[in-house]
């Protein structure tokens, strides 16, 4: 495939229709928010954001592979006092068109500084979705398991008969965890909210994200032989985070500033050991 691990300039809704079908493992994205960016993008307001991102949608769903996934960076702003609905009404149509929304990760900015406006206060998160074209899909859940923490000593020392079996609740909320099953463990599995600091350096680009944000996705949804796209690449930290960890990588940008600043960055990043990336996972989160 000759797209592959390559900076391609251009709108990534005519891009992609140059790409065969299934032929991407992860989609990993943050396009342009509502009304956001707009001396680089244009920005798009927030009633109009849904039309203008599904013909883009569609052509993800048709080159992501039966068995990939696409992690969708994205959140609503407010709009005259309140939050729009526009990523509500984008999670709908795209269930309309085919798409499964099967899960939403939270990424807590631990950076984040206080703020506020009349009626609210900063936001310190931003979702990421997660879309699927079939049920089962391929997912590495050990290969971003944590360290066990701190609430292991003393919680796993002194079980109940219940924190041994996976009983109903007393209040009627469900079935609670069996916690028996975590002794002796040195790593557990996390759960969908994400402790990440924001970039600190934004690489000559106005919203880049943290490359450990993207490292965790693709370690979470992809094997060595994977491509990784990102149809709205920025200054490439998706790409270099797909080459950190020896994936195949694809950028689109419209903007061919952007696309030169990625593809210099990408001449500058070696792919790194597992063992590497394991630790510089646990700082970040931490």
């Amino acid at each position: 495939m000759d797209f592959v691990n390559k900076i391609i300039q251009g709108d990534c809704e005519q891009v992609l229709k140059g790409f065969p079908d299934n032929s991407i493992d992860l989609i990993f994205t943050s396009p342009p928010y509502a009304d956001q960016r707009k001396t680089t993008y244009g920005g798009v307001r927030p009633a109009e954001y849904v039309d203008w991102f599904l013909p883009k949608a569609e052509q993800f769903l048709r080159v992501l592979k039966p068995t990939g996934t696409f992690i969708l960076n994205i959140k609503e702003r407010a709009v005259n006092g309140e939050r729009h609905t526009y990523v509500i009404e984008l999670i709908l149509k795209m269930r309309e068109r085919g798409w499964l929304w099967t899960e939403e990760f939270m990424w807590h900015k631990k950076n984040a500084y206080p703020g506020k406006w009349p009626n609210r206060f900063r936001d310190s998160w931003e979702r990421l979705l997660q879309f699927n074209k079939r049920r089962k899909f391929n997912m590495y859940q050990e290969a971003v398991m944590v360290p066990v923490g701190d609430w292991a000593q003393g919680r796993l020392r002194n079980l109940s008969e219940t924190d041994k079996i996976r009983d109903e609740s007393k209040v009627g909320s469900g079935f609670g965890k069996n916690i028996s099953k975590w002794v002796g463990r040195d790593k557990v599995y996390p759960t969908n909210v994400i402790h990440m600091a924001t970039e600190c350096s934004n690489r000559q680009h106005s919203a880049a994200f943290p490359v450990g944000l993207p490292i965790w996705f693709i370690k979470l949804f992809t094997d060595s032989n994977s491509i990784v796209l990102d149809p709205f690449i920025g200054s490439g930290t998706t790409a270099a985070a797909a080459k950190q960890l020896g994936r195949k990588y694809v950028g689109i940008d419209i903007n061919e500033e952007y696309c030169q600043i990625a593809r210099q960055r990408l001449t500058q990043v070696q792919p790194r050991l597992l063992e590497e990336l394991e630790e510089y996972e646990v700082r970040a989160m931490q």
